[in-house]
């Protein structure tokens, strides 16, 4: 697992900080990376459903 202590300690000067501090900063970078990819996984769903709909438009007008 990456190592989030020694990131967050040279992005932040390399100040003591707490465990809890330590904990509530990840908390809210892996939060961040959860928004992205529910972001990028419905951009995913859209284009999968477009395509399937172009598919199923396609199959309609062979008939």
């Amino acid at each position: 697992m990456f190592p989030f202590n020694v990131w967050y300690n040279s992005c932040y000067g390399g100040e003591s900080v707490s465990r809890k501090t330590q904990l509530e900063r990840k908390l809210r970078f892996l939060k961040t990376m959860r928004d992205d990819l529910e972001t990028k996984l419905a951009g995913l769903n859209a284009a999968i459903s477009k395509v399937e709909q172009q598919l199923s438009q396609e199959d309609v007008t062979r008939v």
